[in-house]
């Protein structure tokens, strides 16, 4: 499989499921997984979630237009 193509169909079912329903990103993230936002550093699916849901705002629309890998 061409890992361009793979890259990319991760990044749209990222960012649909990041906009559509941020409880369903859970199974994209592993335990070692680490997020830093604004300085604060995150660890495990479940933290990382949590942060994310826990943003000030209901609904967000991304537009991707590149993809690097």
């Amino acid at each position: 499989m061409d890992p361009d193509a793979v890259a990319k169909a991760f990044v749209e079912h990222y960012y649909t499921t990041f906009d559509a329903n941020r409880h369903g990103l859970p199974n994209l993230y592993q335990e070692g997984s680490m997020l830093t936002f604004e300085g604060q550093k995150i660890q495990g699916s479940q933290n990382i979630v949590a942060k994310l849901t826990s943003l000030p705002f209901q609904q967000c629309q991304h537009s991707i237009s590149t993809v690097d890998c």
